[in-house]
């Protein structure tokens, strides 16, 4: 189930990508190229198709990323542990720790 959502985040990052790309800030990106006098859709239906595909993209990019997150919440949790970098910290030596050695043996006695 991850694996098919982080395959789908990506389709849709480069899918997004493309879109925004085509576009151009003055509106005449994808529009230009279909100068012809037999347009199927007019300058203003191109640039109101490629804002409404940046919007789409843009959600379903925000609903992959909270999908795929609360997917590795939910596999850790029936997995059991916790994260590596948590049993990391809690591990950890304490760099301000002042090292014990053992004490010198008096053998003068």
């Amino acid at each position: 189930m991850y694996t098919l959502i982080i395959v789908l985040l990506f389709i849709t990052c480069i899918l997004l990508i493309l879109i925004v790309l085509v576009q151009n800030s003055k509106g005449g990106g994808l529009a230009s190229n279909f100068q012809a006098s037999n347009q199927i859709m007019g300058v203003r239906k191109t640039a109101d198709f490629l804002e409404k595909a940046t919007w789409v993209l843009a959600g379903a990019l925000l609903l992959f990323s909270i999908t795929g997150s609360a997917i590795i919440a939910g596999e850790n949790k029936q997995a059991g542990g916790e994260s590596a970098i948590k049993d990391k910290i809690e591990n950890a030596i304490d760099p301000n720790q002042v090292p014990t050695f053992p004490a010198p043996v008096d053998t003068t006695k």
